[in-house]
């Protein structure tokens, strides 16, 4: 039947007509999604118009007005019908009998109707008293009668909402969050309200609202098809179930699937996910540039004022290389060239977490529409960065979803595209596959003082679970896709080795403890036989923990906690026995010898700068290119004196240089040399910017160590002149003992956010402990610094108990402080 013989029948039967005419379209297999939605608001007009035509009769400045969903012509199979009888006021008496001639027949056909009757100013008075009313009005439509009455009406509503945006625009952004509260994240639920939860069709009215204002707007790029996604589900749930719900409960899932043509529920549910995250993240970067936009126009009248006229230029701060902070956002500076430079998208994403901004969008936009593949496996630099993002903490997530937003995850770890908006059917877990991944790793950066190989942990917090893409048991298959991310991010044999293994057995100590007899030596050795060293069981224990608490409340207690606790103690026992003696430094380099016996001879420090590269790894189809930078190679040999590390340390801060690895050791010189040296052998980077000279460099070291170069002071002149932002709330500074590590010093461990002057601080409260430092090896895993520091007392003999816990405490204090 053709859309004109059903307009026909509604014409002809009247009520009766339409019902029958509206069941054979909902019952049209060939048409469905908008054209249909479209055709029943259609219908629908036709019969309320004939309704309207019938009860006014000679009735002048009356107008029948859709709004809300109906207005915008989507109406699903079982919507409320939302109308607005809109009369000049001449005849109230006469218009209250039209009403009831058309409400009467929509009840009496059973739909859900949602009316009023008002005059343009009544209309427009409770628009501002009622903000829903006012979202509703903003969609008007006319169905029938005086046009002029109703255009008249969207034009003042119209006008109203854009002189009132600054007002009601915070307010719709209250009431979205109040919801969002309320309702959940759309794209995470198992049983999900397609319309109230977050990233919902409530939400995607809302930004057509802001869209309204002239005040903002949301991206558009797939915002539309997202929309029309989640209406197309919603018609499928009202068809499948019959009753007017959003609610898409477990039980309908697998008939709303077959109703769309889809494979089954889980397809269903990834659909959903996916349009929810769109209109989600729209949400988030349009409500962020509401707020700019009122900021700078609350903030420019002053400014004016005080600048004497003109458009204030804005302050761009910098971040990292080819990164700038300006107006609340981390964007591109100006000569970053993404088509150079593959590393900038995690460089950039690792700085907003760090500072805890968001990514603007133009930028991640602009980085994905030019940036180069990254070359495998992946340089140094972008492994880093990778593990600075995961380890930022609550801000991870936010930026990884503006990453995500635009396929930029994806194009660096493919293997990601499986577990992407993959929903968890089990009652424990309350996120997709993707989301888990992301809040364990936010978990896991809690605990990175807790290990010594923070970058590892947070990595494999990332791939735990990145099997469930994939057939079969999640942490077989995981295992095999954690050996080639690992390879292709860069880590060497070793740590991939390690990778693999807290992949494959993530849930081993949890199983094991809860369900096995630990008094059992055989338990026991099972477990450290598949765990295989002390520093495997330290991260998995802390993996099993941030896994737990990443999957949902149910998951972990102090109960469950005190068990694994039990069982990584004994396993850690049947592990004890390594040798954990001072690293043997290895022999000097011709040229280390050169720069010593040079030092000895002008007793003053002497250095040298080398880059540090990488042949580059080849893609297919890519031409070889020029070797990737690592960092840069600071040899410095020192007569040996007290104040050495904090001075070398100093300057390198001052000089906004970032220290990657650091060495420090005594140097035994050559027969016939008298003297005793020092040497550093450091990587470092530029935070951006070149580096500085090394003239200049060896010029500040002689003044750092004679005490001229005040270099506390320079670092805190340079702190000042920037404004202190929000950024990461990292752990704790942790300094310990390590007992029985060396026969020959005593090891001061430290685990530690890693930041500007970091290593000065702790080179200075050593030097004011008193103590001798015999060697030192500084690394530096994404954020997190890791050092140990061999260290003697005057006599060059180990510190005793008291002494050695003191020092800690001090230290940490000062880190702390």
């Amino acid at each position: 039947m053709t859309s004109t013989d059903v307009h026909k029948d509604v014409e002809d039967s009247g009520p009766s007509g339409y019902a029958a005419a509206r069941l054979r379209l909902l019952q049209e297999g060939a048409r469905s999604g908008p054209p249909r939605r479209s055709a029943l608001s259609d219908l629908t007009d036709d019969w309320l118009s004939g309704l309207f035509t019938a009860g006014a009769e000679a009735l002048r400045g009356v107008s029948l007005i859709a709004v809300g969903g109906y207005g915008r012509g989507e109406l699903s199979p079982r919507s409320d019908l939302d109308l607005v009888l809109l009369h000049d006021g001449s005849d109230s008496g006469a218009v209250a009998a039209l009403a009831d001639r058309i409400w009467y027949p929509v009840w009496d056909l059973g739909l859900a109707l949602d009316h009023s009757v008002r005059t343009p100013a009544e209309a427009r008075k409770t628009a501002a008293e009622d903000l829903k009313v006012q979202l509703g009005l903003l969609d008007a439509r006319h169905i029938a009668g005086d046009l002029g009455l109703t255009a008249g009406l969207r034009t003042a509503v119209l006008a109203d909402w854009r002189n009132q945006a600054p007002k009601r625009l915070p307010e719709l952004q209250e009431l979205c969050a109040e919801r969002a509260e309320r309702q959940g994240e759309l794209q995470y639920l198992l049983e999900p309200d397609l319309k109230e939860a977050r990233g919902g069709l409530r939400d995607a009215t809302a930004l057509r609202a802001v869209a309204a204002s002239w005040l903002a707007d949301a991206p558009r790029e797939g915002l539309d098809d997202a929309r029309r996604r989640l209406l197309d589900v919603r018609d499928a749930l009202h068809l499948t179930t019959g009753r007017a719900t959003d609610r898409l409960a477990l039980q309908e899932q697998d008939q709303v699937a077959a109703e769309l043509g889809l494979l089954d529920a889980d397809t269903l549910l990834r659909q959903v996910y996916e349009a929810a995250r769109v209109i989600s993240y729209a949400s988030d970067v349009t409500w962020r540039e509401v707020g700019r936009v009122l900021r700078s126009r609350a903030v420019r009248p002053r400014l004016r004022a005080m600048l004497g006229g003109g458009k204030p230029v804005a302050e761009r701060s910098p971040l990292a290389e080819g990164v700038v902070e300006q107006d609340g956002e981390v964007v591109l500076a100006r000569a970053a060239r993404p088509d150079r430079d593959p590393v900038l998208p995690l460089r950039a994403a690792a700085a907003a977490a760090q500072a805890g901004l968001p990514l603007s969008l133009h930028a991640v936009r602009r980085m994905a529409a030019g940036v180069r593949p990254l070359p495998t496996p992946w340089p140094a630099e972008a492994r880093e960065q990778l593990v600075t993002l995961l380890g930022s903490g609550q801000p991870t997530i936010d930026v990884w979803e503006a990453l995500e937003a635009e396929g930029l995850i994806t194009q660096m770890l493919p293997d990601w595209e499986r577990v992407r908006c993959r929903p968890q059917r089990n009652a424990v877990h309350i996120w997709t596959v993707d989301r888990h991944l992301i809040e364990t790793a936010v978990r896991a950066s809690e605990f990175t003082r807790r290990v010594h190989r923070p970058d590892l942990l947070l990595v494999a917090a990332l791939l735990h679970d990145i099997g469930k893409g994939w057939p079969g048991d999640h942490s077989v298959a995981g295992e095999i896709i954690a050996k080639d991310v690992a390879a292709r991010i860069g880590f060497d044999r070793d740590d991939v080795a390690v990778l693999a293994t807290l992949v494959r057995h993530h849930l081993l100590l949890v199983d094991t403890a809860t369900r096995r007899d630990l008094e059992d030596p055989a338990t026991v050795r099972s477990v450290a036989e598949a765990v295989g060293s002390q520093g495997t069981l330290e991260l998995l224990h802390a993996l099993t923990e941030a896994d737990a608490l990443a999957t949902g409340p149910a998951a972990w207690s102090s109960w469950r906690g005190s068990l694994v606790a039990d069982l990584v103690k004994r396993v850690a026992a049947v592990l004890a026995g390594d040798d954990l003696d001072e690293p043997e430094a290895a022999a000097p380099t011709a040229e280390q010898e050169r720069l010593a016996i040079e030092a000895v001879a002008t007793g003053s420090p002497v250095l040298s700068l080398r880059a540090q590269t990488e042949p580059p790894a080849l893609t297919e189809g890519q031409p070889a290119g020029d070797p990737e930078p690592l960092g840069v190679e600071l040899l410095i040999a020192v007569p040996d004196q007290p104040g050495v590390l904090p001075a070398v340390a100093g300057v390198l801060a001052v000089h906004r240089l970032t220290v990657r690895t650091a060495e420090l050791r005594a140097l035994d010189l050559p027969d016939g040399v008298e003297g005793s040296v020092l040497l550093l052998n450091w990587r470092v980077a530029a935070q951006y910017g070149s580096l500085p000279q090394a003239a200049r460099l060896r010029a500040d070291l002689v003044r750092a160590l004679d005490g001229s170069l005040d270099v506390a002071g320079r670092l805190a002149e340079r702190d000042a002149a920037y404004p202190r932002r929000r950024g990461v709330v990292a752990p704790a500074a942790r300094v310990t003992v390590a007992s029985a590590a060396s026969r020959h010093a005593t090891v001061i461990e430290v685990r530690a956010q890693d930041a500007p002057g970091l290593l000065f601080r702790i080179g200075r409260a050593l030097e004011d402990a008193g103590v001798r430092m015999r060697s030192a090896h500084v690394s530096t895993l994404g954020a997190n610094a890791v050092d140990a520091f061999y260290v003697t007392d005057g006599k060059g003999a180990p510190l005793g108990a008291g002494e050695a816990a003191s020092v800690a405490r001090k230290l940490e204090e000062t880190l702390r402080g």
